[in-house]
C-alpha cells in the first residue's frame, strides 16, 4: 500500500506529445490517464499540474517573436489546451475530474480557490491545475511545488525522461552519477536542471518532497508512490 494519501504529480506537456514532434499523442496521453487512473482507484487523492511545452515553449522564442511576458502567457493558455485535453481522457477512464486556472476562463474551466479545490479532493476529485501560477516568469515546476503546498499534498512527483537525478546530464555524458536521493541545497549548489532553482528553493522551504522518475517505464507513477523501481528523491535531508 502506498504511504502517500494526497500527491502531486507534474504533468510536462513533452510527455503528451509521445514520439510526435510537438502536439498532442492520443496513444501517450491514454498512457498517462491509464497510470493516474491506477492510483486513484487505490484511494490516493491526486492533483495535477499540467505544462505546456508540447503547444509552445515561451521562454525558447520570446526573445524573437515579443516580450517575455507576452510569451509566458501564451504558454499559460497552452496548459490549459492540455488540461482539457488530460481531463477528457481522465473521465473516460471513469475519474471524475475538476480543471481549475489561474487564469480566468470561466467558459471551459473553474477559477483557482484553494478552499473549493479542497473540498473537490475531499469529494474524490482529481484535480488539474492549470495556467501555472497566473503569473509570467514562474514556470510550471514553482506553480507544481505551490499547489502541492496549498493542497498539503505529501509529495511531488515528476516524470521525467530519465530514471532520476543525475550528476550531470547522462544522454551526453556516460560517467554521470546518479543518485537514489538528494537534499535540496546540494541539488540548487550543483544547478541540476532537473528541476529549476525557485522551485527546489520554495520546495525546502516548505518541506516539500520532489520524486524524479522516468515517466515512459511501465506503471511508472504507481511504482514511484509505492516505492518501486528506480527513483530520485530530493528533500531536507
Amino acid at each position: 500500500m502506498s504511504k502517500y494519501k494526497r500527491i502531486l504529480f507534474k504533468v510536462s506537456g513533452e510527455s503528451l506529445m509521445g514520439d510526435n514532434a510537438f502536439g498532442h499523442s492520443a496513444e501517450a496521453i491514454h498512457k498517462i490517464s491509464t497510470e493516474i487512473a491506477k492510483i486513484h482507484k487505490q484511494g490516493i487523492q491526486v492533483c495535477l499540474v499540467v505544462g505546456g511545452g508540447n503547444i509552445f515553449r515561451g521562454v525558447s522564442v520570446s526573445t524573437e517573436l515579443m516580450d517575455r511576458t507576452s510569451a509566458d502567457y501564451m504558454g499559460m493558455l497552452a496548459t490549459i489546451m492540455n488540461g482539457i485535453a488530460l481531463q477528457s481522457s481522465l473521465e473516460k477512464h471513469g475519474v471524475p475530474t475538476r480543471m481549475l486556472s489561474a487564469l480566468s476562463v470561466n467558459k471551459v474551466c473553474e477559477p483557482y480557490i484553494r478552499r473549493r479545490a479542497i473540498r473537490h479532493l475531499n469529494k474524490n476529485r482529481a484535480l488539474i491545475f492549470v495556467a501555472g501560477t497566473g503569473n509570467p516568469f514562474f514556470t510550471t515546476d514553482t506553480a507544481s511545488v505551490l499547489r502541492a503546498s496549498e493542497m498539503d499534498c505529501e509529495v511531488m512527483l515528476k516524470g521525467t525522461q530519465v530514471d532520476g537525478v543525475y550528476s550531470k546530464d547522462p544522454k551526453k555524458f556516460p560517467n554521470a552519477v546518479r543518485y537514489n536521493s538528494i537534499s535540496f541545497d546540494r541539488a540548487i549548489q550543483e544547478n541540476l536542471k532537473v528541476v529549476d532553482p525557485t522551485a527546489l528553493t520554495l520546495a525546502r522551504d516548505n518541506n516539500m518532497p520532489i520524486v524524479i522518475f522516468k515517466i515512459s517505464e511501465k506503471d511508472a507513477l504507481l511504482n514511484a508512490i509505492n516505492g518501486k523501481g528506480k527513483f530520485t528523491v530530493i528533500d531536507k535531508k
